[in-house]
């Protein structure tokens, strides 16, 4: 037996609090906690085991034979290079592995709808059935952005529509598609809870439901999710526990690239990026990245604090400049650390290691870093880039414009050797440049003249010594 219960959940996070109260203690946000009804398991009920009256499940090796999965292209290959399938097999296509759940989120006028309706249009002229449900606009606006995009005669089958049971019913009264859009999933409604659409239970209830029917039939699913104002997914955690892949799609407004970037995917990497420029008629994909994010000086003009390095997402190897700017304070003014594309504490590390090892003075000058075009570096192997960067801009000496530099600085100031070396210098004597920084030990030349350094004092004596 069951009884009527309250509990208080709050709708940013999902954190259940014992009472109401105003501030969340998980999150932190404010008038997001509301009581929600649910059901407690009697005293009486949790006495009895559960280790009877159940059927036996068959139980499976662990080396039993497993085939690589189906993969249905979407027409777009940045955008199925993110889903996975690279290097599975020469045979293997990259795409939507047919009955999974992709959950896709970024920040709003990012591009989300437009990728996928763009998405849905190239399967359906691949003879596809797909569906395309939007719970955030109108089937005329769906239609006029289609119209802008080239898309207006493909065969996609499209509704605006909150009500998961109405969702449900109608794609179960065909074959079921190849792939459903639903835009956005916060914005879905399921009648067997009450709540409005958003709140926690609402969004855990309608995801289940769509994932219930997606692994029945086969049908590949893509969630467009919120993002909140941290860069997070809205709504609770376990949503994204729910699906198989979870794809973020990145980019700043003012600039016309996107980067889409798995966090999770349960059939393929989580390390492969695709990249689009917006475009008057939409998102166009970018082949070769790194001619997003460098700065293309054709007098040859050489400036300090600028250096390029080559970063790997996944397979693929993406030239970025680093930049920075060290300017001098007087003294008894504190001075500054901004950063933009680059992890700030890790700057912070950066400086205290060229103070304490190779006795440069950052004490008294505030410190700006950015990476150029707005492309995001995770890559550890950042660390030698930054550091001739920051050299360079102190001591106003530039480093070659037609060299790069990689490689992971130690606290010690030892340099240690980045993975994947040989790709990163394939890539950079692709792109017509001569020479490469890089820790002892590194293999692999790719055609350049490689500069091995020991240290970061090495580095420090080959930029700042004398000319």
């Amino acid at each position: 037996m069951a009884k009527s219960a309250t509990r208080y959940v709050c709708q940013a996070c999902g954190a259940v609090a014992p009472r109401w109260q105003g501030q969340c203690g998980d999150c932190g946000e404010w008038n997001t906690i509301q009581a929600e009804a649910t059901a407690v398991v009697t005293a009486f009920a949790a006495k009895h085991s559960l280790a009877g009256g159940g059927r036996r499940i068959a139980m499976t090796s662990l080396a039993d034979e497993v085939a690589l999965p189906d993969r249905l292209s979407t027409g777009i290959a940045e955008l199925d290079r993110a889903l996975g399938g690279i290097g599975e097999g020469p045979n293997v296509k990259a795409g939507l592995v047919p009955g999974s759940v992709v959950l896709i989120g970024g920040d709003p006028g990012i591009g989300k709808s437009t990728l996928l309706l763009q998405a849905a249009g190239r399967m359906a002229a691949a003879g596809h059935k797909v569906a395309y449900v939007s719970g955030e606009e109108a089937a005329d606006q769906v239609r006029l952005r289609a119209r802008r995009l080239g898309l207006a005669r493909a065969d996609v089958a499209l509704a605006a529509e909150t009500s998961v049971r109405d969702i449900l019913t109608t794609m179960a009264s065909g074959p079921p598609p190849a792939l459903l859009v639903i835009d956005s999933i916060q914005t879905m409604h399921s009648d067997t809870l009450e709540g409005a659409p958003g709140t926690v239970s609402q969004v855990r209830a309608s995801a289940q439901e769509l994932i219930r029917y997606a692994k029945s039939s086969g049908c590949a699913l893509i969630l467009v999710g919120h993002v909140t104002k941290d860069g997070q997914l809205a709504g609770p955690r376990v949503l994204e526990h729910m699906v198989d892949t979870v794809l973020y799609f990145e980019g700043e407004r003012s600039h016309q690239y996107r980067v889409l970037r798995a966090v999770k995917n349960r059939f393929g990497g989580t390390d492969e990026i695709g990249v689009f420029a917006m475009g008057a008629s939409g998102l166009e994909e970018v082949s070769n990245p790194s001619s997003l994010f460098l700065t293309h000086r054709e007098d040859g003009r050489q400036v300090s604090g600028a250096v390029v390095f080559p970063a790997l997402e996944g397979t693929r190897p993406v030239l970025c400049e680093i930049q920075a700017l060290v300017v001098k304070l007087p003294s008894g003014a504190t001075p500054r650390r901004a950063v933009v594309g680059w992890d700030s504490a890790r700057l912070s590390m950066l400086l205290a290691v060229l103070e304490a090892r190779c006795g440069l003075g950052f004490g008294n000058h505030e410190v700006y870093l950015n990476v150029a075009g707005g492309f995001r570096v995770q890559d550890p192997a950042a660390d030698l880039a930054v550091a001739a960067a920051l050299v360079s801009a102190l001591t106003d000496r530039p480093v070659p414009l037609n060299w790069v530099a990689f490689g992971e600085v130690a606290l010690s100031g030892e340099l240690r050797p980045a993975g994947l070396a040989g790709l990163r210098l394939k890539e950079a004597a692709k792109l017509g440049f001569a020479g490469a920084y890089v820790p002892t030990g590194t293999s692999g030349g790719g055609g350049l003249r490689v500069e091995a350094l020991s240290s970061l004092g090495a580095l420090v004596d080959r930029l700042a010594g004398p000319a």
